[in-house]
């Protein structure tokens, strides 16, 4: 008999669709079976001896929510017996015109030892908390997750004590994973938390990778990418990550039209075995990242979300750094233009944060002019030491990109079919922080605002919150123009300054979007005093009206 390994996880929804990603034991037939009659099933498809299913659910009615089970060769698998979570749901289309979107990243998802979480407590489990006690109270429409799902590079003590049953740790990758069958490990270990596995199963969610999904600082450069393929492991460690990543976030990022469009996907289905089908599409994907587009497109009633691949569609090669390639730049203005005045906000989902403090971005462009060699080759070594070894690769380590977007935005956010606000989601960076750019000329009608919020659960030195709080002062931004000047980095094309912040702990940000007005909501996780958490408002304000 087919159990369930993992899942069910509710992806897409739409007015009369939805899809929900599972994992069998075995392979066999899911399905699944909505309390108002709607339904779907699908036939699992291998890949490197696990089997998935993606089932597509139609029959829904917009405006409406209903509770699902899920059954494997016809045997019920889920929800689990006596299980203290209410039913897992599906809520078509959107109720009026609000839509609330939460959004977080960097989720550490090792299990706490001897119940003491060393980072404390975790902001997903604590909002499925919140939702378990309060099931018909608000929650959020879709949970955006922007990046680092899973940890390649940074393992738990538990994890490594698997990963040594099959290896040496002592040989390279050491204890990072090194092929499919151990990301299949960190995926269980962070899904498979029963409090995250019962709110991913009623709250849809929209993923996109960051570096640790691979290895931290992933395509940092071009020098720094051929010194990963000159070993030997890491090739099997990208060509895993990229599978992996496609069977258990990308897919369930997808409309069912997406999907059925999707020629590897019906590859995938039709054949025994995937695992060399699949393989063979991150080949390529690693050597031509034009191969393939990992960001995508999704519409909540009148609010656009563009979801941007900041990592695998970067141009390397020094004098030609873009955090875009040609095709997705293409993309991505084509997709924000498309039919003006179709929505009220566009939500740009980036894993990287697209505003910085000024020290921090006018460290980055020196760095990157360093690096490609304007004070000459001795500096340009240095430059690239230091840009592995600090970080130095956000948007503003890529000028002519950051000034790509913040042209697109001043575009899309000015005249009459304008949207209210255009928001920058991100993360990477292990704290929140709200910033507000402006423009020479006066600037787009829209509202523009950077909203980063990170880690759903994870810690940041001490250190590094004194560095960020300096990084917004008078004083840091006198520093940063001064470094600048020494790599002749001209003045960015906008200013910008920080209104929100900068906060630090285990924290989510929730939008909450109605016609043309927009509200902000920061909540971080605390110990009730009773063995549990619970969330607390740190921020609270409108950001647009009606």
């Amino acid at each position: 008999m087919a159990g369930l390994r993992l899942g069910p996880l509710l992806r897409y929804v739409g007015d009369s669709t939805a899809t929900v990603w599972v994992e069998a034991s075995r392979p066999c037939t899911a399905e699944v079976r909505c309390a108002d009659g709607a339904h779907g099933t699908a036939r699992t498809f291998q890949v490197a001896g696990h089997h998935y299913a993606l089932v597509p659910v139609t029959g829904l009615t917009a405006g409406t929510t209903t509770s699902y089970e899920v059954l494997l060769d016809g045997t019920r698998v889920w929800p689990h017996p006596g299980s203290p979570f209410p039913p897992s749901v599906i809520r078509a289309g959107f109720v009026g015109d609000t839509v609330k979107v939460a959004f977080g990243s960097c989720r550490w998802a090792a299990p706490p030892a001897d119940g003491k979480d060393p980072v404390g407590p975790d902001a997903l489990d604590t909002l499925a908390a919140r939702i378990a006690a309060a099931p018909t109270a608000e929650r959020p429409d879709v949970l955006l997750l922007l990046g680092d799902q899973v940890y390649a590079d940074e393992t738990s003590r538990a994890t490594q004590r698997r990963l040594a049953t099959r290896r040496d740790l002592k040989e390279p990758p050491g204890s990072g994973v090194a092929d499919y069958e151990e990301y299949t490990q960190l995926y269980y270990e962070s899904w498979l938390d029963s409090q995250v596995r019962w709110l991913l199963s009623t709250v849809p969610t929209c993923m996109i990778f960051d570096d640790h999904d691979v290895i931290d600082d992933w395509n940092t450069s071009a020098s720094w990418l051929a010194d990963m393929r000159a070993t030997d492991w890491w090739q099997e460690r990208v060509l895993s990550g990229l599978m992996s990543y496609w069977v258990h976030q990308h897919l369930g990022n997808l409309s069912p039209a997406e999907l059925a469009a999707d020629p590897l996907y019906a590859a995938v289905r039709d054949t025994p075995d995937a695992t060399d089908l699949l393989r063979a599409f991150a080949h390529e994907a690693d050597a031509d990242p034009t191969s393939v587009r990992w960001s995508y497109r999704r519409d909540f009633g009148r609010v656009r979300l563009l979801m941007v691949d900041t990592r695998a569609a970067r141009v390397l090669a020094e004098g030609k750094r873009a955090m875009l390639d040609a095709g997705e730049e293409a993309w991505l203005r084509s997709e924000a233009l498309d039919e003006p005045g179709s929505y009220d906000h566009l939500l740009i989902g980036a894993s990287l944060p697209w505003l910085l403090p000024h020290v921090a971005h006018d460290a980055e462009g020196w760095n990157a002019a360093l690096c490609r060699g304007e004070k000459g080759e001795r500096w340009a070594r240095w430059g690239e030491k230091m840009r592995r070894a600090a970080d130095l690769e956000h948007w503003s380590a890529f000028p002519e990109s950051f000034d790509a977007l913040a042209a697109l935005i001043a575009e899309v956010g000015s005249g009459d079919r304008a949207p209210a606000t255009v928001c920058v989601l991100s993360g990477d960076v292990h704290h929140a922080y709200v910033a507000e750019p402006t423009w020479p000329s006066g600037g787009p009608h829209a509202r523009v605002l950077q909203l980063t919020c990170s880690p759903v659960h994870n810690s940041i030195p001490a250190v590094l919150k004194w560095g960020f709080r300096f990084g917004w002062s008078g004083v840091a931004r006198f520093l940063g123009r001064r470094i600048a000047g020494h790599g002749k980095v001209p003045q960015p094309s906008i200013d910008w300054r920080c209104t929100g912040g900068p906060w630090f702990g285990n924290q989510l940000m929730t939008l909450t979007l109605t016609g043309r007005s927009a509200r902000l909501l920061l909540e971080h996780t605390r110990d009730d005093g009773r063995g549990g958490a619970r969330l607390t408002t740190v921020e609270e304000s409108v950001l647009t009206t009606a």
